[in-house]
């Protein structure tokens, strides 16, 4: 399919201003960059309820409870934790309080999201420590949560999907209780990938090649490896034992091809995983509704391959 017309205008309109080389920018105009994107998300949707709270790990963390609209903040639903994107250098539960609102309509789920640390202040692997963190705690407190007794699905986007698969991953190898699912948004599942889809777009389409590049060079300490399971978790080994995956990838974002990869080899060891490409999209379109009338219709799909799993009726594709 083509470009969707709208993220076509917008993206001519982007070049227009001829925005400066990814590589050059500051950590602190990647963070405003990233902020004013997410300015044209149009309208909050109206919830039920939400509620700042603070977790209780080391260090504490701050964390927003979104109950969808049309229910009770006090009812037990399922409950999502939820990891926003911004490359592990930017974003915050602000940046991304339209999408989370979008998606706990959508899912009818509580969900649960996490201010974990950022780079380069606190480089890796303090994301993924505070992801884990995050996770078990709201997993071991769902009476406090008003979650049901189901367990805690996972989610993020862009980089946020890359630490919600990571979470699973590490839970999975030490034995512990894994989340009920894994909810991925055009992931960044290998930071060390060279797919086709990095190398047709790689620029152009809103996420830049130099844009990963400078993120990773903010997140990773010198000589960290960028291949290792815990940055890119489309390179695990053992991907057997993981929850059942959905994974939303854009027609048009660099970072397809590695979401597809993550679904395919997870059915290839059973575990049942749903990949769902939106056409003509591209990256954090899902954040731009005001620009592009498009993501109300993809949020519709997130929510209702969601309920797939909270609803014990319906399943995956295995």
């Amino acid at each position: 399919m083509p470009l969707d017309a709208r993220a076509r205008r917008f993206l001519e309109t982007l070049a227009a201003l001829n925005p400066p080389d990814p590589a050059t920018l500051s950590v602190a105009a990647r963070r405003e960059g990233l902020a004013h994107l997410l300015s044209f998300g149009g309208p909050a949707e109206e919830i039920g309820a939400s509620a700042d709270l603070e977790l209780p790990t080391d260090p504490p963390l701050p964390l927003r409870s979104y109950t969808p609209r049309g229910a009770d903040p006090r009812a037990v639903l399922p409950g999502i934790v939820y990891f926003h994107g911004g490359g592990l250098v930017a974003g915050s539960l602000d940046t991304h309080d339209g999408i989370c609102r979008a998606l706990a309509n959508a899912s009818g789920c509580r969900l649960l999201a996490v201010g974990y640390r950022l780079g380069p202040e606190a480089p890796f692997p303090a994301a993924v420590d505070d992801a884990l963190a995050a996770t078990m705690w709201c997993a071991t407190h769902t009476e406090e949560l008003a979650l049901d007794g189901g367990g805690v699905g996972v989610a993020g986007d862009s980089a946020g999907g890359t630490l919600a698969a990571i979470v699973c991953q590490e839970l999975a190898r030490s034995g512990a209780a894994t989340p009920r699912f894994q909810f991925l948004l055009c992931p960044i599942m290998d930071f060390a990938a060279e797919s086709e889809s990095r190398r047709a777009l790689a620029s152009g389409y809103l996420i830049e090649r130099g844009t990963l590049e400078h993120d990773l060079q903010h997140y990773l300490p010198a000589g960290t490896d960028p291949a290792q399971p815990r940055v890119s978790p489309l390179r695990a080994i053992n991907l057997r034992g993981l929850p059942p995956a959905i994974i939303h990838a854009a027609e048009f974002d660099p970072l397809r091809d590695e979401g597809e990869a993550y679904a395919a080899r997870l059915r290839a060891v059973g575990v049942p995983a749903r990949f769902r490409c939106h056409p003509g999209m591209i990256h954090l379109f899902y954040g731009m509704r005001g620009l592009i009338p498009y993501a109300a219709q993809a949020f519709a799909l997130m929510g209702a391959d969601i309920r797939t799993i909270v609803l014990p009726s319906q399943a995956l594709d295995t």
